[in-house]
Order: C-alpha cells, then sequence, then structure tokens
C-alpha cells in the first residue's frame, strides 16, 4: 500500500501485476478552469479518470438569480473551492467506480498543485491507500511510461463506504479562536507577494491572517519536479517552525488547495500528520470581522 508518494517505475510495477488500482488525472489551471481537462483529453495515462477540481472536488453550490454564488448547505467548508460533504464526495467516488479495497494514485502536471486535494480528500474520506504520483505526468513520461488521447470507457458503479476521518479539517471560527490563545500554528503557502498583500489577483482583500508563517508550495519540490528529500524537507520545515510544536500546525492558501503539498512535505519530513483550513484566505478574507495583516509577519 502506498500511502504519500509512488514513483513512475512502482506505479508501472502495480499495473503490470494487475493490482485493484485506480489512477486519477486531477491536472487544473485556476486562470483557465477548462485547461485541465482539455490536457486531459490530449493526453493522460491510460485508464486514468478525471477528477475536476470545479466539479467534482469542490461543492459546486448554487447561484443565486442576483449572480451571488453560495455553496450548498452541508459543504464542509467555504471559500472559493468549497469542500462537499464527505457523503457527496462519496457518491462521485462510487460514481467513477472506486472501491475501498482500491489502491488510489493521483497526479497533475502542475507540480502537485492540484492532485494534492484529491489525495487529501480520500484520507478525509478514511481511505488511506492514496498515493501522489511523483513527478507527475512528466515524471512518467520521462520514465518511458506511455500516455493516450482516447476516451476512457466507463467504469461500473460502486459502493465506496466512508471511514473515520485521517486527515483534521479546521474551520474559519477555530483559526479565529487560537489566534490570541496561539494553540494554532498557521502556515501559508501562497507565493510572498500574496501573503504580504502586495497583489492580490483573486480574493477581495490582500493580506494573510495574522501570525501565519508564509512557505509558498512549490518550495517543497526539487529542480527534478519532485517532492525533496526528506531530510532537506525536514531542515526547511524546522527553520520555519522555529521550534513551535509541528503538531500545532493547520496548512492553508487561497482556497485550500495548493496547501496540500505543505501538509505532504511535512508527512514527507516525518512529522505527523497535520490539519488543514480548507477555507483558507478566500473564507477568511470575506468576514469583514475578522483582522488582516500586511508584510512578513
Amino acid at each position: 500500500m502506498y500511502t504519500t508518494l509512488i514513483t513512475a517505475e512502482q506505479l508501472r510495477a502495480l499495473r503490470d501485476a494487475g493490482a485493484r488500482l485506480m489512477v486519477f488525472d486531477c491536472s487544473f489551471d485556476l486562470m483557465n478552469p477548462a485547461a485541465g481537462e482539455e490536457q486531459y483529453h490530449q493526453s493522460h495515462i491510460p485508464g486514468a479518470v478525471y477528477a475536476n477540481l470545479n466539479t467534482d472536488l469542490s461543492d459546486e453550490g448554487v447561484v443565486e438569480p442576483d449572480g451571488t454564488h453560495h455553496p450548498h448547505a452541508d459543504a464542509a467548508s467555504g471559500g472559493r473551492h468549497p469542500l462537499p460533504s464527505r457523503e457527496k464526495f462519496a457518491m462521485w467516488l462510487s460514481r467513477v467506480g472506486f472501491a475501498n479495497g482500491m489502491q488510489a494514485v493521483v497526479y497533475d502536471r502542475q507540480g502537485a498543485n492540484y492532485c494534492g486535494r484529491l489525495w487529501w480528500m480520500l484520507k478525509w474520506a478514511g481511505h488511506d491507500a492514496v498515493a501522489v504520483l511523483d513527478g507527475g505526468l512528466q515524471a512518467w513520461q520521462a520514465a518511458g511510461g506511455e500516455v493516450t488521447g482516447v476516451e476512457e470507457a466507463a467504469h461500473f458503479q460502486s459502493n465506496f463506504q466512508l471511514g473515520k476521518p485521517l486527515r483534521r479539517l479546521v474551520t474559519g471560527d477555530e483559526v479565529a479562536a487560537s489566534l490570541e490563545s496561539g494553540r494554532q500554528t498557521l502556515v501559508d503557502a501562497r507565493a510572498a507577494p500574496r501573503y504580504r498583500g502586495e497583489v492580490e489577483p483573486l480574493d477581495p482583500v490582500a493580506g494573510h491572517i495574522p501570525g501565519a508563517l508564509n512557505r509558498p508550495f512549490a518550495s517543497n519540490i526539487g529542480a527534478d519536479g519532485r517532492f525533496k528529500p526528506a531530510a532537506e524537507l525536514r531542515a526547511e520545515f524546522d527553520q520555519l517552525l522555529q521550534g513551535r510544536d509541528p503538531a500545532t500546525v493547520v496548512h492553508q492558501c487561497g482556497s485550500g488547495v495548493s496547501a496540500v503539498p505543505n501538509l505532504i512535505a511535512m508527512e514527507l519530513a516525518g512529522f505527523g500528520p497535520t490539519a488543514l483550513y480548507a477555507g483558507s484566505w478566500s473564507e477568511w478574507s470575506r468576514n469583514p470581522k475578522r483582522p488582516v495583516a500586511k508584510g512578513d509577519r
């Protein structure tokens, strides 16, 4: 069972052995939401299922007559990419044919920015056998892996059963309550200019949650497109945390998606599982009662 990363060679061995396996292509582009699915149709690992960030891995919500967009009442978080309820997520997994006894492998072609979302959601659904393809589609192709542009046949529906969550989801209210107590250590995965409040291309307010530490998610990926070695990640997070208890870490970003590579990196570095504030800055910044910080602190 693979539970964090899997190499292209290990994935090929599983496929050759006929393992119970489902591969998911999570390619996406925030600035061009149709691009990821187009990339999938052009080339993907044979048999891979496409997982769309907006429609499969987020609560699509409802649009009011005035154009306002709201998540459904049962959504598990707010923000630009609200998590669907665990029950709705299980229904989607069942619809695409994913079953509890399967190994899941997730990948994208954007430096693990998007596939981590599905990795985390499967853990949250109680499914531990999920791994990120280290290096993404690029690593698969570099290792001689086949790709195809053919339309995949639909899978028979399964009956995925939810288990006890294996990763912790934190709400905005919990984050707000911890600001004064210091019980949590926020790690913001956005690029430094967004964290500092110098630019804000997506959300209504620029800045960050007071006290949050900044570690852009791309910091976890080496020049070869794969996650950095565990020892290197460990040293970098030790430097970031400056003695803070790793168990108190809560990861966030703009909408709870690109925060996950930081969470995965901490696990690779030997720290235990940490929490995710999925609503992230997009949820926080829409509440005028919540404080905003700018600059490097």
